[in-house]
């Protein structure tokens, strides 16, 4: 079992067309099937998926900005350049796993 988490009550004022919209889908959902889905469930849960939603934005603005800074694109094609050698001896290894395993399954059949 989960532990639990610690919780705070509030109070919220909504719009009451955002209300009703809530309240006919969690009735909805409680009618069509077994899940037991309360209006402050679906409000913690469409919090949640809000707050991931921004984190995402705030994720992806910054590499936006990491794309348009100078300095860090120097940085990055000095790393390219130092590990060109080891990426292409990966890239090698892997090729000769896949032939081998190729040439096993070709010889096994």
């Amino acid at each position: 079992m989960a532990p639990a988490v610690a919780t705070r009550a509030t109070t919220v004022r909504l719009p009451l067309p955002v209300y009703d919209q809530a309240k006919r889908f969690v009735d909805c959902e409680q009618r069509n099937t077994t899940t037991v889905l309360s209006l402050n469930d679906f409000f913690v849960k469409a919090i949640q998926a809000y707050v991931k939603l921004y984190r995402r934005r705030q994720i992806d603005a910054a590499f936006a900005m990491m794309a348009e800074d100078a300095d860090y694109q120097k940085e990055a094609s000095l790393l390219e350049e130092e590990f060109e050698i080891s990426d292409w001896d990966a890239l090698r290894l892997g090729e000769d796993h896949l032939t081998d395993e190729e040439s096993y399954l070709a010889n096994a059949g």
